[in-house]
């Protein structure tokens, strides 16, 4: 990825302005939704210390959300209230890795340890944008998200390695959730300039990094058996039953409120 010269928002050509605000809605959607996933484990995870660690990654990658969607708004992108609270399942643009429902703590898991790998690995590449604020915002979520590989990495091979009702659970959750997987390495219209410009990762390269990582902690450190995967994937305007209820639900107090300056 090219690190220099650094360019700016106002240098931005209209085609290339317009990708990016379709791809920092697409990375908000995809942390929103996996966000209220998360949320719904509140009061409910397996012990106190995970209750709280799992509430304060689902308040990371909403602030994660947050960044994405405030720098679009520079960019002529809606407020970021109304992204998230007065849009349908047919404008969300999330994978449907992270709407599916939450199920066990293994299947939690595994999904978060999939997706963090991916955001982690895409966050470390974007620190070196050419668009100076999209490297600005990498940088300060990047460390955040290296946590959060650390953490499900360790459960997800506590899990594998423990009794053999925690394995069979955890490579249910595997077998389910990879064929979903590759769907976040699906490239935005228009992301082919951007990446030839510097200003976004090389998602190839990505998820070649993202796949040699999770195999050697799933297959070679875990034990467990990666499922096939389909060639091809269908797009983020395709969704699961699963996403219309999830956003009626967290919806559902802004829409109830729609004059509400506080929240």
């Amino acid at each position: 990825m090219t690190t220099t010269p650094s360019i700016s928002g106002t240098e931005l050509t209209d085609p290339q302005t317009q990708a990016l605000l379709l791809k920092l809605t697409v990375l908000a959607d995809d942390e929103i939704i996996l966000a209220h996933r998360n949320g719904e484990w509140t009061g409910h995870a397996p012990i106190l210390e995970e209750d709280i660690a799992l509430a304060n990654i689902a308040q990371d990658e909403l602030g994660h959300a947050g960044l994405y969607l405030s720098l679009a708004q520079t960019l002529g992108g809606s407020d970021p209230d109304q992204v998230a609270f007065w849009r349908g399942p047919d404008d969300y643009r999330n994978t449907r890795l992270v709407e599916l429902p939450k199920g066990d703590w293994a299947f939690t898991m595994v999904r978060q340890f999939l997706y963090d790998t991916a955001e982690a690995l895409w966050l470390e590449a974007a620190t070196r944008s050419t668009y100076a604020p999209l490297a600005e915002i990498a940088a300060k979520a990047v460390r955040e998200e290296k946590f959060h590989v650390q953490h499900t990495a360790l459960w997800v091979e506590r899990l594998a390695l423990g009794t053999p009702e925690s394995e069979r659970r955890t490579q249910a959750a595997l077998t389910e959730l990879w064929p979903h997987a590759a769907q976040l390495f699906q490239p935005v219209k228009g992301e082919d300039e951007l990446t030839a410009a510097g200003i976004l990762p090389d998602l190839t390269a990505v998820h070649a990094r993202w796949t040699d990582l999770v195999t050697r902690h799933l297959v070679d450190k875990s034990g467990l058996t990666l499922p096939d995967a389909p060639t091809t994937q269908p797009g983020r305007d395709t969704h699961t039953e699963h996403l219309a209820p999830l956003l009626e639900e967290m919806q559902s107090v802004a829409r109830q409120h729609p004059d509400a300056e506080v929240w």
